[in-house]
């Protein structure tokens, strides 16, 4: 919940007075038009909001604090990004739980320490899904990766000033991977280095 500072007047939210349906692709996509009220008394007719399916992003680290990133083609940017370990919340999925499968799945790791990092919308305006991420310390290797049957993906092992390189660089090409980049190295910073506590 955020706060208001003193003396100013709390924003109102806008109310949706109408929502059409334009298409559906469940559960990954849903694209609707909405009428909306805005609090002057405005109603906007044709506000586009996009539905997608939420993710999860991991930060994830090894006790030697080497930072677990994969490089892969991505078909949005339609280039070989480096990234960081993701993947979609199942329907009814917890986030936290996502993102231990998606790191075991992508990486063969598991990790002894999970941080919630934040939950951020992908969209300002229309949404389009909510980014979850997550730090992981302590990761180790377990099994082989498993990735999904169209990823194709090499795993990298980056110290924290190869990763913060590569951010500003524009190597990572994702919003998402980005966004968990720059979180994870700012709360490595701020508590990678203490001791850790098993979950």
């Amino acid at each position: 919940m955020s706060r208001q500072p003193a003396g100013r007047v709390p924003l109102k939210p806008w109310r949706v007075l109408s929502r059409q349906r334009l298409f559906a692709f469940p559960p990954r996509l849903d694209v609707a038009l909405e009428r909306v009220a805005l609090p002057d008394g405005r109603v906007v007719e044709d506000y586009l909001q996009v539905e997608m399916a939420s993710y999860a992003m991991i930060y994830a680290e090894t006790a030697d604090r080497r930072v677990l990133c994969l490089r892969q083609y991505k078909h949005g940017p339609r280039r070989v990004s480096l990234t960081l370990p993701a993947g979609h919340i199942e329907l009814g999925e917890d986030a936290r739980l996502a993102a231990e499968r998606e790191l075991l799945e992508e990486t063969g790791y598991e990790a002894a320490t999970w941080r919630k990092l934040g939950s951020f919308s992908n969209a300002g305006n229309q949404g389009c899904g909510e980014c979850h991420v997550f730090a992981a310390y302590g990761a180790r290797p377990v099994r082989e990766a498993q990735p999904g049957d169209l990823e194709e993906m090499q795993l990298e092992l980056l110290t924290r000033a190869a990763l913060r390189t590569a951010l500003e660089s524009g190597e990572i090409a994702i919003i998402g991977s980005a966004l968990a980049a720059a979180l994870g190295l700012a709360d490595a910073a701020r508590w990678g280095s203490r001791p850790r506590r098993k979950r």
